[in-house]
């Protein structure tokens, strides 16, 4: 067997005369599995020395491995600057698909029993372009949902529970993108705060699902009965037309700096697993103490793996990799967008068809490296969010204190149709996953709301979190009863929200952004797991006028395939699944270059016309007015246009109904920093 196809087979695999164990370490000098009584966790019933084998791969065999059983790994080594073997530490097993705690800081694996009936329910498979991202959490999506059984509530099977499905399918999102659900500790820090690590980016195991994010019963059940639900709930968004993606955490992991708890990948094999010089200092890129060493193969290996795990066992459509540019990084620790493993993810047959999308940044020399991922990649685009905010917020309160704007039109236009400043044409508009929030940072509400980040209640003096959020309260902080202010709040969410879900690229909206739920200022609530984090719903009337907005942008994108195009047009050419894209002013003439780079010029008109491969031609305009003064605008004569039929105004506090048709020439009247849609049409259609 070759060094790779022994690396192939780790973990536990079930044989005619029970299980086999094989872990990977080139350092240790001894492995063994030590085996626990099944209801005393602590209590060890056998322990079975470790042979070494092919490819540095360690293997144990024993009829009691089998499913249910709770296990661990000691490793004992070399003494070494960049080792830290701790013979005395049960480890987790890095390809555990079961785990318990049994203590503070302290882990069993289990074998768990894979097997799952899908029913036959395949994958949505939801094209690209027509994926509308749901960012949530597992947990905090249910937690207040009245619709939702109280035992159930926080859980996997109650993310996947009716009241929940009709709510997503009824908004209209394709594709839930699930914060960590890898079985993750509390930091130490936290721990000694008596706060939580509530989003989950700290993972302890790769292969594992969060234990309690199971529901109670399945919790008491234990590791099988969880991995069971978990996979029922992807089977049932699957069912209900729902992707499953999941935000997943390779480039650090729980163990922290060197000083940190030795869980895993420390104590089997720390010089292989972990980023550091000579002399044992960790290299960490990511700010979280430690960053994995994928220049290693092995640590490649562990990645890949896991995503095949997921990706083919589980069922999950796609991944959204956290700070992947740690993922891309050499061994000298350098990013690279060749690196083997950033080009290994999207070619391997075994993952084919899966999303791929990275957070193209990390914390270290040359971090930043949005637009810079290889094909098949998609991108968080940080640089869409920060024009988009500037042009309805921070340009806005500029204007208001210095009576202009800073800037005009153009940067947002660029993003509005793409980003093609940022990503190459052989990767298109579908590399761009549009954000104005996430989960790290202000909720849109909050954006509109806050100028500042209210973050005492995380324990760190308000220290933590960003200082840079592009936000605007309108003129109050946080809660006020002043008419004026809630209306203008409102507009700009709508705004907001118009220009995520009608422009070029992916749409990711932040759960519970659509009716503006509020962390009331709070801009890195990572470590609250309470009601300030949990997903409410509406009550307010605003909040269900604001969420209708939300159902209807949505609905437009999926009618409109001009908003979505696949590839980058070129002028003069006719590419297919592309938009074409012509700029006029607001007195209806073709954009100049002087229009384009004058401050004071921050309305806009925006036809896009789709080139049709697999649905039928299509033209919208867009208007865009981002000036606190209201405007009319003359609308073009546009090729062989002859009516516009007005689909969506962002100053309607309801979403309108009725159909309102002008013709080229006609004077729209525009209000105050707000946006136009329409769909264009010719006397043959």
């Amino acid at each position: 067997m070759t060094s790779a196809g022994a690396q192939r087979t780790l973990g536990v695999q079930a044989t005619p005369h029970g299980g086999e164990l094989r872990v990977w370490s080139s350092s240790a000098q001894q492995l063994e599995l030590v085996l626990f009584d099944s209801r005393d966790p602590n209590w060890v019933t056998e322990t079975v020395p470790m042979e070494h084998g092919a490819g540095d791969v360690w293997t144990a065999r024993s009829p009691s491995l089998k499913a249910g059983t709770r296990y661990a790994v000691r490793a004992a080594g070399p003494s070494g600057p960049t080792h830290a073997f701790a013979p005395s530490k049960l480890l987790i097993e890095p390809y555990s698909r079961g785990m318990v705690r049994v203590a503070p800081g302290q882990f069993r694996s289990v074998v768990v029993d894979d097997g799952f009936d899908w029913g036959g329910v395949t994958k949505p498979h939801v094209p690209l372009d027509k994926t509308v991202i749901y960012e949530a959490h597992a947990r905090g999506i249910s937690m207040l949902n009245r619709g939702v059984p109280e035992h159930l509530r926080g859980s996997y099977a109650g993310l996947a529970h009716p009241a929940t499905l009709d709510y997503l399918t009824d908004l209209g999102v394709t594709t839930v993108e699930l914060l960590p659900v890898h079985a993750f500790a509390s930091e130490q820090r936290l721990i000694k705060q008596g706060l939580t690590n509530y989003w989950g980016y700290n993972s302890l195991n790769f292969f594992t699902p969060h234990q309690p994010y199971g529901s109670k019963a399945a919790q008491v059940e234990g590791p099988g009965a969880v991995l069971r639900e978990f996979k029922g709930m992807v089977r049932l968004l699957h069912e209900a037309g729902i992707e499953v993606v999941l935000d997943v955490v390779y480039n650090h992991t729980a163990e922290e700096g060197r000083d940190g708890p030795t869980t895993s990948l420390r104590g089997l094999d720390n010089d292989a697993y972990y980023r550091q010089t000579a002399d044992g200092t960790y290299i960490d890129v990511t700010g979280c103490g430690n960053s994995l060493n994928t220049a290693h193969p092995v640590a490649r290996q562990l990645v890949l793996d896991s995503l095949r795990y997921w990706a083919n066992d589980v069922q999950v459509d796609g991944f959204r990799f956290d700070l992947a540019v740690t993922l891309g990084r050499d061994a000298n620790h350098e990013f690279s967008a060749g690196s083997e493993l950033l080009q290994a993810i999207t070619s391997d047959p075994l993952l084919a068809g899966v999303k791929m999308i990275a957070e193209p940044w990390d914390v270290g020399a040359g971090g930043w490296q949005t637009g810079s991922f290889p094909n098949g990649w998609s991108e968080w685009n940080d640089r869409y969010r920060d024009r988009v905010r500037n042009f309805w917020l921070s340009d806005v309160d500029y204007a208001r204190r210095a009576s202009a704007a800073p800037v005009g039109i153009g940067g947002f236009a660029t993003r509005l149709a793409g980003s093609s400043n940022t990503f190459p044409v052989e990767r298109g508009p579908l590399a761009s996953v549009n954000f104005v929030t996430a989960h790290d940072g202000f909720t849109l509400a909050d954006l509109v709301s806050y100028d500042i980040k209210h973050n005492v209640g995380n324990g760190e003096s308000n220290r933590d979190g960003t200082d840079n959020n592009r936000s605007f309260n309108h003129g109050a902080e946080g809660p006020t009863a002043d008419v004026a202010v809630l209306a203008t709040r409102r507009k700009a969410m709508r705004n907001l929200l118009g220009t995520l879900l009608l422009s070029s690229g992916i749409p990711m909206i932040t759960a519970g952004d659509e009716y503006g739920r509020t962390q009331r200022g709070n801009n890195n609530a990572y470590c609250h797991d309470s009601e300030l984090t949990w997903l409410s719903f509406p009550v307010d009337g605003w909040q269900h006028n604001l969420r209708a907005h939300a159902k209807r942008l949505i609905e437009l994108r999926r009618q409109n395939p001009a908003l979505r195009p696949v590839r980058f047009g070129r002028v003069g050419e006719a590419v297919p699944s592309a938009s074409r894209i012509d700029w006029y002013d607001a007195s209806g003439n073709t954009m100049s270059e002087d229009d384009w780079a004058r401050a004071d010029n921050r309305t806009l008109q925006y036809v896009a016309a789709s080139t049709p491969e697999f649905e039928d031609f299509n033209r919208i305009l867009l208007i865009v007015h981002g000036v606190e003064e209201p405007t009319t605008v003359t609308l073009p004569a546009h090729d062989d246009v002859t009516r516009f039929e007005l689909l969506w105004r962002s100053d309607d506090e309801t979403p309108r109904t009725d159909a309102v048709s002008s013709v080229p020439g006609d004077t729209i009247d525009v209000a105050p920093t707000s946006m136009q849609l329409f769909r264009l049409f010719s006397n043959d259609a």
